[in-house]
């Protein structure tokens, strides 16, 4: 009995169920943070910049009231989702030396990061079928894509991310974590603040295996099969000439295929397997996870898209 007491009283003096969590910058350039925040205020700043502006262009321009400028709003309004989640932990660690967060704050932030990376999965699966009703099928796109049905599928899109995240959040709470309580990122990813926990975290692990495989081991097939039956369907119908034609009209939806799924697969490869690398690879990593997407994706349809070329320039250039 004695024993068992001295026991709980060494394991309530090593872990805490409310802790608090060191974030962490750029490790080893410390001393440089306010230098490397140069760059990255300047991410931040095109990010919310390009998926504001497309936004607004979207929304002002008659012309661009079409199912695919619905999808690239949808994908603008996550970037800029994710953009505004991290921003305050980076840029606090970078400019302030803000390192701390509490387990609340951590969740929080943790709901909204992964919720709209849930969601932004989903809006690329929608987009590439708006891309296949297109290309296979243009003379049911209107009747297929209507205003009620792409409401239809963007308030699954959110509801499944919801639903998802949730009871991952909800299983952090019981868990008691060591004192050490460092991560290895500038914002909570739920990977990196379970394995400080002292606790059992096998349903938490459970929990997140499924998630992984509700959202990206669904959608990825989903957009794969897309781009599969676009092909075979241009390379058997379409003449040679009008071939090339067609495929450059999917180049924005690949490019923001890869911008997204590229890095989480780099990040998921360096957590696992790339502990032996340097922190400040993994570091690196991580922020060009969450910040490529929104930096690039306005600027590809910006350059790709004629007609967002176009109302932007004549937002920016109204002569």
């Amino acid at each position: 009995m004695l024993q068992n007491q001295d026991t709980m009283e060494i394991l309530s003096n090593s872990t805490s169920k409310f802790p608090t969590f060191l974030l962490t910058g750029i490790p080893g350039l410390e001393s440089s943070h306010a230098w490397i925040s140069i760059p990255f205020c300047c991410f931040y700043a095109i990010a919310l910049s390009g998926n504001s502006m497309i936004l607004f262009v979207i929304t002002i321009q008659q012309s661009l009231h079409e199912p695919m400028y619905y999808f690239l709003s949808m994908l603008s309004a996550t970037d800029l989702g994710l953009t505004v989640s991290t921003l305050s932990t980076t840029l606090g660690i970078l400019w302030f030396d803000a390192c701390e967060i509490s387990l609340y704050s951590c969740i929080v932030q943790m709901f909204f990061l992964h919720v709209f990376t849930f969601m932004e999965s989903g809006v690329l699966v929608a987009m590439a079928f708006d891309n296949y009703v297109a290309i296979c099928d243009p003379l049911r796109y209107t009747t297929i894509l209507t205003n009620s049905r792409i409401i239809q599928m963007g308030l699954p899109m959110i509801t499944r991310a919801t639903v998802l995240i949730l009871p991952l959040l909800l299983l952090l709470k019981p868990l008691y974590f060591c004192r050490m309580n460092a991560l290895s990122y500038s914002y909570c990813y739920h990977p990196d603040v379970i394995q400080l926990a002292c606790s059992d975290i096998r349903a938490n692990s459970i929990c997140g295996l499924i998630d992984l495989i509700l959202t990206t081991g669904m959608d990825t097939p989903c957009i794969v099969l897309s781009y599969i039956l676009i092909i075979h369907s241009v390379l058997r119908i379409a003449p040679p000439e009008e071939q090339h034609k067609v495929f450059s009209t999917c180049v924005s939806h690949v490019g923001a295929v890869a911008i997204f799924y590229l890095p989480m697969l780099g990040l998921s490869l360096v957590y696992r397997y790339g502990w032996s690398a340097p922190r400040v690879v993994r570091s690196v990593m991580a922020n060009v996870y969450l910040l490529l997407p929104p930096v690039l994706n306005p600027i590809i349809y910006s350059v790709e898209t004629r007609q967002i070329h176009k109302a932007v320039l004549s937002l920016l250039l109204p002569k």
